[in-house]
């Protein structure tokens, strides 16, 4: 065997050694690029084997003779030495594919369509653990974590079409909920208790995890808990508890407390949150028990639940609140959602059965992990195990129970030992006290008092004889018969609650003695139509139950057919082994992260099997799981199984797990009615089993993989009471993302009677043709087959994955289609003939013309077939869907910074998947986004919002130098209006993508008034004669000048006109703009070379010669497409007619006359549109239309503002004319208070625009790539300016490198650009919002003046609560708050008070001022307005409802946590954080702390008569004396 001398490199060190793997051509002839080789030493043949691959071959990048170089990262991780000798052969890729691999990234957003991208890119790629892998046209980064390969991790392996990649992400959204039932002050068996197991023990632990792991997750840890209260009716309640009271099913009343510990949240280290917990815990139970407590007040026993009867469903549904609108609020740094219950109990749950269904169904279509902690003893029968509610409390009921598939399970144990014994017990026995436990069923209390015979006529009660008949499976022979009754009834069919089961009498029950629905349909993964048991069965956990004996079979049949369910416990949760469910796309939803074990079967690696003598670790243990499994049968199934069982048990170890856990499932299944196609198949094998040799039966797997077990999240392991559930702490600590790929699709029978089928075909170049040729825009259209891949990828964004349909050998051409990927389209379609070639490098393959997608959500598939240039999506949704399920739930919950557990409401449905607008988003998709087909909200599109704002220094006077008072941001700041102003536009120019050609200078650049000489381009002017050299118009353009100028600028203006200003007169300048209230510049330059001044009077058409001119004219932009050539916009021309027009005439009278003289016009060519001042388009009309660089104008409006931002500028028109200098007077005091002025100008004006964005800008992606942005028509300083991105046709990565380029440019113009929330307050009762967040209600002091008098009594009554709304402005502006305009939300209710909403010149927090509708003070608030207060604002120790004086206080979560502990005061004590701080500060400020608002209001008072004085004086008649 040739070998080889092994040496390293370090990659990027020497450019010939850029690869893994460098050899010598000249030693390998047969190699080619994209081999696979694998390399081992010569002695170590069972070793560590390495498998590379060849991604370059040439003479220049070489080793020497008989050396291969391996890069040195690779050789230390794989033990390989250099200069020794290896072996290195070319391996066949099939022989080492992976079966799954695991690929984890941190710090990033990667969408399902991303993922699906990266996974075309890796297929026929070699890898190894640990290898980072960089996807540079999608920018993303992660690293290989985990491959598996029949049965077995490995160390390195082949991406192949079939390998199921699963994604884990370092950087998820975590929710913690820790479930402080009444067991958490109970101890466990080591005596510690429960509340220190769970805090102590598995969160210590898990954090160390995170920590070793390097995860930067964003954590929130909310401790909840429910409490009854033993009263029989309401009135035993007082009024201030009744607001959040709900009833449970047996009448009991009860509240559920949330307390929010931890929220959005990330740390290095969380021991520190550790020591918060223990000191909640402390007080937590006192607090929630003794809440309502009020002095000579009565209140009803409160009680702490125990963990079965605790919120546990509820607790899902709040996270999933928040996780179902990831698309509204997209963050960048993170990717995927994590919910972790940690409860005392042992995984039962008494529960709801329609809250079940809606979680269930939620957690199952939003791809959500839920896991499940116990940190109580695991049980000796199935778990997780929800039991129903039963409201029938006679006797004879029985108990229904659930086996959730859709919870990750784990127990959590300490390692701790006792000296004596090494015993663990599997239970805890519960105290005997019947009477005085209120959760004890009347029927367990009675049972052993009550009449025996009711049970059964034998004295004795004979338990197996009873157990055998509860859980015998419906006979064989019974099947047809049972399928012919159903079949008539196509329809589902809800279930009944119970029915009276005495003596077994089968044969006198007629439907007549059925008592009433009471219960609406169950299990959503229950099939209704085709199988028989399915449609007469309501949950998955009865199919395989029938009370009926073999014997009366027949009859029983025709007289059950209307009865759904028996009213009995039919899953034994002892053994759940012998019912299998039938296999739907719910069940295979996360089946495939899961890795196949050595026998085939898809293993859970918590998992583990005891085993007698030594412990069997998670990989190992399939082996001993076949005894387990064959001698656990024995116990259930009848005699004849048995012997068969016992026989056969010798030749169990010769087979594969998997096909054992079909034959043994077939025994118990072997009756089971499973659908008409299946039943033949098994009345054939009933008989010829029990001879059959286990080799024969193999082929059963095809048989049963129809069906699945009921227990587990793999559907595939069997439950036995010998496998012990350990701690899922991968999927704790770098939780999967829901696999792109299952592998279920309903057979043709099923489509046909259970599914509606739509149709609808796409022309993409027939519809972007037409579209083409009807728009004033042309964009560059999709192909049909990137049209294909896009619609593909949108389905996979919004939760559908990819459907791997096997192969069938005997029509390979037609399986391929839809096999698991493709190097040309990803998963879901192939080549035909992708096993001949041998490139498998991530090249582009050459173009097919055939493919064909099948996707599914729940129990919606779509095909999505490409042929030639035409799409057709074919949609299969479910007949009969579910009804909507709605659940109202109220709950206290008390979040940080908030003093109370306040009041909120939220709904739980679910959601009605098929009526999403795939139509519409597939035209979106086909015509570029185009303005027919907009986005809409229930498209789901994401979105990421900003508000820019101006950076302040007084953040920083407070942050290092440790100021006491915050609200010192109005102290003398310098008037910087016109700094602003030209940054501003200078940002939005760079977020337009837009040069200019000259004139302007950058607000940083030395100034001069003299004519420099620059290259610049002149478009369609003229250029001085002085300018000749050959220039650039812009990138992409070599033109050099050659044609007439197209405009005759005469070369001297009339010197009688025109004075020229020398730099001697600035002081002129200077003085002038002092009189406009503008902090005057050292030389107040506007930017433009400036060489004249207009005269008084100068014509319209000499002033319009001289904005022309190329040199010191206004300036234009560079050719743009859909911009006519010169372009300006009119704040330029404002600020340039400002410093040469003289005599008081105003500039924007000037530009609107040159408007009317068709002088100039906006820009799209429409007439109409007049001048605005601002950051609006408009061009010079007269221009030579021959010449070269000539380009029109649009001539349709609204294309050309779909095209570009126009931002309308308010407030600041002293910039370019002379106003009267506002008056000083606080508004709240002025005879007649002006109002917001851009939020009073907005009622009639349009608050925000969208415009088309490209989102590329950079041309990384592969992907063609477009969004909008929506932003504010106006811009004003001293407000937010909202910016919002949004997007479905884009990468997350790229979307994330064009926001973070306007972040930096912002920041270089003076701005922030801050992510906010699309809902910041996050009120309860709100739709969006997230339930467990709240505002801070801060009460406004109004009774501080002396003697009690009412603020604003010498005004007129009707204008005080606008001076309440102006005096709670100017506090807010004194702390730095700026007002947002929002965008009018349409109501019903006219009495809806007005509301105002502000956020911090940092960012970091926002807050909201309600108005009342007439006065500020309403004694009788109504109905809404006392919900409101009662709900936001908490209950004080008075029950009177508060004064709604006040502000709503609320944080950014959207800030990035780095740089909101950033804000770190600099000395203070306990590292004080700077928005703490302000809240601190801002409530003692508003509760007129050291006489703080009452200097205020004096302050404010004297300042009002010394303005007056002052206006008096320079009026010299105090009756002219005008407040503006």
């Amino acid at each position: 065997m040739k070998t080889y001398k092994l040496i390293t490199h370090t990659r990027g060190c020497n450019k010939s050694y850029d690869a893994d793997l460098v050899l010598n051509p000249q030693d390998h002839p047969t190699a080619k690029v994209g081999d696979v080789v694998e390399i081992y030493a010569p002695d170590d043949e069972n070793g560590t084997h390495l498998l590379l691959q060849i991604t370059e071959l040439n003479e220049q990048n070489k080793t020497g003779r008989n050396v291969i170089s391996i890069e040195s990262c690779i050789a230390v991780a794989f033990k390989m030495k250099p200069y020794t000798h290896v072996v290195m052969r070319i391996v066949n890729p099939a022989d080492v594919a992976l079966d799954s691999i695991e690929i984890t990234f941190k710090d990033q957003y990667m969408g399902r369509s991303e993922m699906w991208r990266l996974k075309t890119y890796l297929t026929n790629t070699c890898v190894y653990v640990n290898k980072k892998i960089d996807y540079n046209d999608m920018q993303i980064r992660c690293q290989v974590y985990e491959m598996w390969s029949q049965g077995e991790r490995v160390a390195s392996g082949v991406i192949t079409d079939d390998t199921k990649i699963v994604f884990r992400s370092s950087t998820s959204m975590v929710y913690l909920f820790l479930q402080m039932s009444s067991e958490m002050w109970d101890f466990d068996i080591h005596g510690d208790l429960y509340f220190e197991k769970a805090v102590n023990g598995f969160l210590t632990e898990l954090f160390q995890k995170w920590k070793k792991l390097g995860c930067n997750h964003e954590v929130t840890i909310v401790l909840f808990s429910r409490t009854f209260y033993a009263a029989k009716n309401l009135d035993e309640f007082p009024a201030h508890m009744r607001d959040c009271l709900q009833q449970d099913y047996k009448g009991r009343y009860y509240e559920d407390f949330y307390r929010v510990a931890i929220q959005n949240e990330r740390n290095d280290d969380w021991c520190t949150v550790l020591a918060q917990l223990r000191k909640l815990f402390t007080s937590y139970q006192a607090t929630v028990l003794r809440y309502h407590e009020r002095q000579n007040m009565r209140i009803p026993l409160a009680t702490n639940s125990t963990a079965t009867q605790g919120n546990f469903l509820e607790v899902l549904n709040i996270s999933l609140n928040t996780f179902e609108k990831h698309y509204l609020d997209r963050t960048f740094d993170r990717t995927g959602q994590l919910s972790v219950v940690i409860t005392p109990g042992v995984g039962v749950f008494s529960v709801d059965r329609e809250l079940t269904n809606i979680t269930k169904q939620r957690i199952i279509d939003n791809g959500v992990g839920s896991d499940l902690v116990c940190v109580g003893e695991q049980p000796l029968h199935a778990v997780p195990l929800l039991k129903f509610h039963n409201k029938d409390t006679t006797l004879t009921s029985a108990d229904d129970y659930s086996l959730p598939h859709w919870i990750n399970l784990s127990f959590y144990s300490t390692n701790k030992k006792i000296a004596y014994s090494n015993f663990i017990p599997r239970i805890k026995l519960p105290i005997l006290s019947f009477d005085d436990d209120p959760d004890v069923e009347e029927s367990e209390r009675n049972f052993l008092s009550c009449n025996q015979s009711e049970y059964i006529h034998n004295s004795l009660f004979d338990y197996d004889a009873y157990d055998e008949q509860i859980f015998q499976p419906l006979p064989a022979q019974s099947t047809c018969s049972l399928q012919r009754v159903v079949r008539a009834k196509k329809t589902s069919v809800p279930s009944f609650e119970t029915y009276a089961y005495r003596n077994n009498d089968w044969e006198n029950l007629t439907p007549t003695k059925i008592p009433s629905l009471r219960r609406k349909m169950s299990d959503p993964d229950i099939h209704h139509g085709t199988s028989g048991m399915l449609a007469t069965l309501s949950d998955a956990t009865n199919l395989s139950e029938s009370l009926a004996s073999e014997k009366n079979a027949r009859r029983t049949i025709v007289s059950i057919a209307p009865i759904v369910r028996p009213g009995r416990a039919l899953i034994n949760p002892f053994d759940p082994s012998h019912v299998t469910i039938k296999l739907t796309s719910n069940r295979r939803r996360w089946t495939h992260i899961f890795p196949k074990g050595p026998t085939g079967v898809l293993i859970q690696q918590h998992h583990y099997q005891a085993v007698p003598a030594k412990t069997v670790p998670a990989i190992n243990y399939s082996r001993h799981l076949q005894h387990s499994n064959s001698t656990n049968n024995n116990t259930n199934n009848n005699n004849e199984n048995n012997e068969f069982n016992s026989s056969a048990g010798d030749q169990f170890d010769q087979m594969s797990t998997h096909s054992m856990i079909s034959l043994t499932r077939s025994f118990t299944s072997q009756n089971f009615a499973i659908g008409d196609d299946k039943s033949d198949f098994f009345k054939k094998r009933h008989n010829s089993l029990l001879n059959a040799t286990p080799a024969a039966n193999v082929p059963n797997l095809t048989a049963t993989q129809a069906k699945s077990y009921l227990w587990g999240a793999t559907g595939e392991q069997e439950w036995t009471p010998a496998i012990t559930t350990g701690v899922d702490w991968k999927s704790l600590s770098i939780p999967a993302c829901l696999p792109i790929t299952t592998d279920y699709f309903p057979d043709k029978r099923s489509l046909h009677n259970d599914y509606v089928i739509s149709a609808y075909t796409l022309l993409p170049d027939d519809v972007n043709q037409d579209y083409a040729t009807s728009r004033a825009v042309y964009r560059k259209p999709l192909s049909t087959e990137e049209v294909c891949k896009e619609i593909v990828s949108q389905r996979l964004a919004q939760g559908f994955q990819l459907i791997v349909v096997e192969e069938k050998p005997t029509t390979a051409s037609s399986s391929n289609a839809c096999s698991a990927s493709g190097p040309g389209v990803g998963s879901g379609a192939t080549t035909t003939n992708n096993q001949s070639t041998s490139a498998v490098l991530p090249v582009k393959p050459p173009c097919e013309s055939n493919k064909e997608f099948l996707l599914s959500i729940g129990r919606i598939f779509h095909k999505i077939s490409f042929s030639g240039s035409v799409i057709t999506v074919t949609g299969y949704r479910p007949r009969h869907p579910y009804p909507p399920i709605n659940v109202d739930y109220r709950y206290r919950f008390h979040a940080p910074q908030h003093e109370t557990y306040e009041i909120s409401g939220v709904n739980f449905t679910t959601e009605k998947l098929e009526n999403f607008s795939w139509n519409h988003m597939d035209l979106y998709i086909c015509t570029r986004g185009d303005v027919d087909y907009p986005l809409m909200e229930s498209l789901k599109y994401w979105r990421f919002r900003m508000y820019l704002l101006p950076r302040d220094s007084m953040v920083n006077k407070i942050v290092s130098f440790g100021c006491q008072r915050c609200d010192i941001f109005t102290e003398a700041v310098v008037d910087n209006t016109r700094e602003q102003i030209e940054d501003f536009v200078r940002l939005i120019e760079t977020v337009s993508k837009l040069k200019r050609q000259n004139g302007r200078k950058a607000r940083d650049s030395p100034t001069t008034h003299s004519l420099t000489k620059r290259r610049h381009s002149t478009s369609n002017l003229s250029r001085p004669l002085n300018q000749g050299e050959p220039f650039r118009e812009r990138v992409g353009s070599n033109r050099l000048p050659g044609k007439r100028p197209s405009i005759d600028v005469r070369p001297k203006l009339d010197a009688s006109r025109i004075s020229r200003i020398l730099p001697s007169q600035d002081a002129a300048t200077a003085a002038a703009a002092t009189a406009t209230a503008v902090a005057p510049r050292d030389d107040q330059d506007d930017g433009f070379p400036m060489d004249i001044k207009f005269s008084a009077s100068a014509t319209l058409a000499e002033m319009f010669e001289a904005m022309k001119h190329p040199v010191n004219g206004v300036g234009f932009f560079t050719q743009t497409q859909s911009l006519p050539s010169c372009t300006f916009i009119s704040y330029d021309a404002l600020i340039w007619l400002r410093s040469r027009v003289t005599n008081g005439r105003h500039p924007l009278e000037l530009l609107e006359a040159m408007r009317k003289e068709r002088m100039i016009c906006h820009a799209s060519g429409d007439w109409n549109q007049p001048v605005v001042p601002g950051f609006v388009f408009y061009y010079v009309v007269q221009q030579d239309k021959n010449a070269k660089d000539y380009a029109p104008p649009l001539n349709e409006y609204s294309a050309f503002v779909n095209e570009w931002l126009e931002i309308e500028l308010q407030g600041c028109g002293f910039l370019w004319h002379d106003e009267p200098a506002p008056t000083k007077v606080p508004n709240f005091l002025r005879d007649t208070p002006a109002p917001q002025s851009w939020t009073e100008y907005c009622m009639n004006k349009r608050v925000c625009r969208k415009s088309h964005l490209e989102i590329d800008v950079n041309q990384k992606s592969d992907r063609m790539e477009w969004g909008h942005v929506k932003h504010h028509t106006v811009m004003q300083p001293g407000f937010a300016f909202e910016l919002v991105v949004e997007w479905v046709t884009s990468s997350g990565p790229i979307v994330s490198d064009l926001i973070s380029g306007w972040m930096r440019k912002a920041n270089q113009c003076g701005f922030q650009l801050v992510s906010v929330p699309a809902d910041p307050m996050a009120e309860p009762f709100t739709e969006k919002s997230d339930p467990l967040r709240g505002p801070i209600f801060i009460p406004l002091c109004v009774t501080f003046l002396p003697d009690g008098a009412a603020l604003f009594d010498e005004f007129p009554e009707n204008s005080r609560s606008d001076r309440m709304l102006f005096l709670q402005e100017t506090i807010l502006a004194r702390f730095g708050f700026m007002p947002c305009v929002l965008e009018e939300k349409f109501t019903l209710n006219k009495d809806m008070p007005k509301e105002y909403q502000y956020v911090h010149c940092t960012g970091n927090m926002f807050a909201l001022i309600r108005c009342a509708s007439k006065n500020y003070q309403v004694e009788s608030p109504s109905r809404q307005e006392a919900n409101f207060t009662r709900c936001v604002y908490g209950h004080t120790n008075n029950t009177n409802v508060p004064k709604k004086v006040g502000f709503l206080w609320a944080w950014n979560h959207m800030i990035p946590n780095k740089k909101w502990k950033a804000l770190t005061i600099n000395n203070s004590a306990d590292g004080e954080l700077f928005q703490l701080r302000m809240l601190k500060d801002f409530r003692e400020f508003c509760s007129n702390s050291d006489q703080r608002l009452a200097k205020f209001w004096t302050d404010s008072q004297e300042l009002k008569r010394k303005c007056l004085k002052f206006e008096y004086n320079n009026n010299n008649n105090s009756d002219d004396a005008k407040i503006v």
